[in-house]
């Protein structure tokens, strides 16, 4: 499974970790990532998402539907675009 936001975008960055003698070794830093399930009641359905912890912290603000509204169709998932363009009908 890809580490990403099926929300926001968010992908691992890569940086040095470097040791105590300067050396410094390639590394990932991945976002941190929850699974959760929302229901969503103008679909009636319920949906399991991989999100990072700054995508639920907005949809526990906005909403579910008003946060995948409001996002940009390419950043999200091919799931989430589908429940976008269901909900835009």
């Amino acid at each position: 499974m890809a580490q990403i936001c099926e929300l926001t975008g968010k992908k691992p960055l890569t940086g040095h970790k470097v040791s105590n003698s300067n050396i410094k070794t390639k590394r990932r830093q991945y976002p941190n990532l929850q699974t959760r399930r929302f229901f969503v009641p103008e679909l009636k359905k319920s949906v399991t998402l991989c999100l990072s912890t700054k995508a639920l912290r907005t949809i526990d603000k906005v909403g579910l539907t008003q946060a995948i509204l409001k996002q940009d169709a390419d950043i999200l998932s091919p799931k989430l675009q589908k429940i976008q363009r269901s909900l835009t009908k």
